[in-house]
């Protein structure tokens, strides 16, 4: 394998290659993303350009640098891109992709008897259980352990069909947690409400820092056979690049986690609007034709204060002794 040329800003900017499972993997997303849109735009049914940005540009192109940019250009001559890479794939990705609510837009534009099969999955018993939050971060945390301190990782560098696979793996880890935290509710259980969903987005956030603590601390190198191997001449000392990319993991890791705490706490906010509209209009809705009902200026006595309804010396005090009276 020939080594590429020593990295410039330049050069980090300007180098990519063609990685077609994860090309095809990009335009299936967005091509059944873009019909769910125009299928609901043909309906003259609204869908926020935001959600599709989100998707589109966060998700997708997330996705993109990961596997075709200058990362994985240099991912096999050095350790941080790798790092970058996979945690690109297993913490960002997965929030783009769930800001653009693909689920709700699926659910909303497929036929009637396909979103009832799609609705059973999502709330069937094994993605009930893969989603739990308690497991789905686990999970996120015992893939990113298992890839680095495992063969995993330099195995996958060997043979460019498992690492396509540990792609889709880190992938697949992250999505679990945050889909159903921003997307789809009856899939969590009853007692994740709002303010229990941003404690654990902040749990979930100091969870996601320790394969990068563990990685920049670890005294062994990681895949330290492959990348003595094929390290270049200009590469830095083998376990200064495996420091880097530890640090790496850890800033991207902190950074992701405050869009996706303002995401819960924007969504729990307007949770909180729409009950309050609902619950107006629900009291509007049954006191006004009681009002218009017999006996309903005697039920409007009822209500008022004691001292505009009694007779007695203290309560006629307080009336003339209150402004307007």
């Amino acid at each position: 394998m020939e080594n590429p040329p020593q990295p410039t800003v330049g050069r980090l900017f300007a180098s990519w290659q063609l990685d077609v499972p994860a090309l095809l993997l990009v335009v299936a997303l967005g091509a059944l993303y873009g019909w769910g849109v125009l299928r609901l735009k043909r309906r003259g049914e609204p869908w926020p350009m935001a959600h599709v940005a989100a998707f589109a540009l966060l998700g997708l192109g997330t996705l993109v640098v990961a596997t075709m940019s200058a990362l994985a250009v240099y991912d096999h001559a050095l350790f941080w891109p790798a790092a970058v890479q996979n945690v690109l794939l297993d913490l960002v990705a997965p929030l783009g992709l769930a800001l653009g609510d693909p689920l709700r837009l699926a659910l909303r534009s497929l036929p009637e008897h396909a979103a009832e099969r799609v609705q059973r999955a999502l709330t069937g018993r094994l993605l009930r259980l893969l989603t739990f939050p308690l497991v789905s971060t686990a999970l996120v945390l015992t893939t990113e352990l298992t890839v680095y301190f495992t063969p995993y990782f330099e195995t996958a560098l060997g043979h460019d069909w498992l690492h396509e696979v540990m792609y889709l793996h880190l992938l697949l880890a992250g999505s679990l947690f945050v889909l159903p935290m921003l997307t789809r509710e009856e899939a969590l259980p009853g007692w994740c409400s709002h303010p229990v969903r941003a404690a654990l987005v902040f749990l979930d956030g100091i969870i996601d820092a320790v394969p990068g603590i563990v990685v920049m601390t670890h005294g062994t190198l990681i895949a330290g056979a492959w990348y003595l191997r094929h390290a270049p001449s200009w590469a830095p000392d083998v376990l200064h690049d495996q420091q880097l990319g530890g640090g790496a993991m850890i800033g991207i890791a902190e950074l992701v986690a405050l869009p996706f705490l303002l995401a819960i706490l924007a969504q729990w906010a307007r949770t909180e609007r729409a009950e309050t509209v609902a619950l107006d209009r629900r009291l509007e809705a049954e006191l006004v034709p009681a009002a218009r009902t017999p006996g309903a200026a005697q039920a409007s006595e009822l209500v008022r204060p004691w001292w505009e309804t009694e007779n007695s010396e203290v309560a006629q005090r307080i009336r003339h002794q209150r402004p307007g009276r």
